[in-house]
């Protein structure tokens, strides 16, 4: 495996072609996620009151959800493809763990998720109303399944764990399955990634609830499901609020580079501030070795410390810190880059003299030897590629501005539920939603925004990884395949026509059913 001789051009474009795929993916996972709870709550209120009303209502969100959950299936499993076609030194390098989460999702969440959903779809009235209840639920926890192992194996990429390195066959072998599945990175990636797909969902609802109102269509089925949606809206996102604190601190522990580039924070120490705005230039890497902050930086004193260390006088470590090499306040002392480039460059080389010595017959002693200086060295076995510091520091306009999105989105959607839940006057008997054509407009418009918001959070996680396609043990342009730049241009085109036609057919047949509307 020879992964020196590496075509950058191919390395950028297999990048730019999973980003494409993640991407357009992404659009259908979260509203899959939101509207599976949404169903279930509307089931459920109709299991409980037995009106005809909540099963028409239950009916129609089901419809929305299996239009959307079809095409995420489409576009999720070319990402699955693409390990072995674009990436392949990768996946051969850590295929044994990696996949097995990939295996024990198509196994037993898609499975689950394939069966109950037939019920949920075709078993009205087939089928007692207790089983169906807990076939629609059953649904969306079979998808919220498939979410956590897909997260798991996403979050061993940024927090390598449960494993070893097997230098007699170039393999990263598992040796924890519960350390994997269960890494502080995965938990804390699996409960915010899905508490903001509820919060989507709840966008989606609010703002199809309010079309209605508009249109002066169906407004009981409009009013009810609005205040749902506003309801669980409110509670997801408070629960997401504190997911992100813990989220924080976890990226701190282990992923300070992101944190930094996140922040845009070239010089850390302790009582940091929490950055709200600054001006970076959005299209290049700003000069952060001559730099000790962003110009025109507006920001809130010791919260960045708080995020980071639950401490609001606790230390941050800034881009030239990590580089340079920092203590840590517990006296734990981070290696400079140079420190971890040298003790990589040694894994890499006491790794080729123990296989050339295996191959020629080497002595017990000889082997041990090259396998003593190999295990010291492993953990810094990525930076063996690293040739310049500019390398490991992610492009932190993307970051930075992409992160204030999230936030700011998440801000946002908290508003607009607390105001399509205040009634529409003051003292009066009505204590429906108000029916401002003006709110309405805003909770349209949030649907929108709350893809881009959702996206912002995934190329905070993605981009502040880089250039890591495993934390600290392999860089992005030492596990592609070795194909040509022109064979990974060609499919990213393909790939790109593919998807946006899908999109738009998805787009089309959702805005049919919304203008059909619910069977009442």
């Amino acid at each position: 495996m020879n992964l020196l001789n590496i075509d950058l051009a191919a390395v950028d474009w297999a990048r730019a072609q999973f980003a494409l795929t993640a991407i357009y993916h992404w659009l259908f996972v979260p509203l899959t996620l939101g509207l599976a709870v949404v169903m279930g709550i509307m089931e459920t209120l109709y299991y409980r009151t037995g009106k005809d009303f909540w099963k028409q209502t239950a009916k129609y969100w089901q419809r929305l959800f299996g239009i959307n959950f079809a095409m995420g299936i489409a576009t999720g499993l070319i990402l699955e493809f693409e390990f072995g076609t674009n990436w392949s030194n990768y996946s051969y390098l850590v295929g044994d763990i990696f996949g097995a989460p990939l295996a024990v999702e198509g196994i037993v969440a898609f499975f689950m998720e394939s069966t109950f959903v037939a019920v949920m779809f075709f078993g009205w009235n087939k089928v007692s109303k207790g089983f169906h209840l807990a076939s629609t639920w059953l649904t969306g926890l079979g998808a919220t399944i498939s979410a956590w192992w897909i997260l798991v194996a996403n979050s061993w990429m940024q927090y390598p764990v449960g494993q070893e390195f097997n230098p007699e066959t170039m393999r990263n072998e598992m040796t924890s399955f519960a350390d994997v599945a269960l890494s502080p990175v995965a938990v804390d990636k699996f409960v915010h990634t899905v508490l903001s797909a509820w919060v989507l969902g709840a966008v989606f609802v609010v703002g199809v609830s309010s079309w209605y109102i508009l249109k002066k269509r169906n407004e009981e089925f409009a009013q009810k499901s609005l205040r749902v949606g506003a309801i669980f809206g409110i509670i997801a996102s408070l629960m997401l609020m504190a997911s992100g604190h813990h989220s924080a601190f976890t990226v701190a522990q282990t992923q300070p580079m992101k944190l930094a580039a996140m922040e845009a924070l070239y010089k850390g120490g302790a009582d940091q501030p929490l950055t709200l705005i600054a001006g970076i230039n959005p299209f290049e890497q700003p000069d952060y070795e001559a730099q000790d902050e962003a110009p025109l930086k507006i920001a809130v004193p010791y919260a960045l410390s708080f995020l980071a260390t639950n401490d609001i006088h606790g230390y941050v470590p800034g881009i030239r810190d990590i580089l340079d090499g920092y203590t840590r306040p517990d006296g734990t002392q981070e290696l400079s880059l140079n420190e971890k480039i040298e003790r990589g460059q040694l894994a890499i080389t006491a790794l080729a003299e123990f296989r050339k010595a295996k191959a020629e017959g080497a002595d017990e002693a000889t082997l041990n030897s090259k396998l003593s200086t190999l295990n010291s060295n492993i953990p810094y076995f990525g930076y063996g590629f690293v040739k310049d510091r500019s390398q490991v520091v992610p492009f932190i306009p993307v970051c930075f501005y992409a992160f204030r999105i999230m936030v700011g989105g998440g801000c946002l959607f908290v508003l607009l539920f607390i105001i399509m839940l205040f009634p529409s006057t003051r003292g009066g008997k009505d204590n429906t939603p108000s029916r401002g054509r003006w709110k309405g407009v805003f909770a349209l418009a949030c649907i929108p925004i709350s893809y881009i918001v959702s996206e912002a959070g995934w190329l905070v996680a993605e981009f502040g990884r880089q250039p890591w396609t495993i934390q600290d043990m392999l860089p992005t342009w030492a596990g592609v395949s070795h194909l040509g730049s022109g064979a990974v241009m060609t499919t990213f085109f393909l790939f790109l026509v593919l998807f946006t036609a899908l999109l738009a057919v998805e787009i089309n047949i959702m805005c049919k059913a919304i203008k059909k509307g619910p069977e009442l």
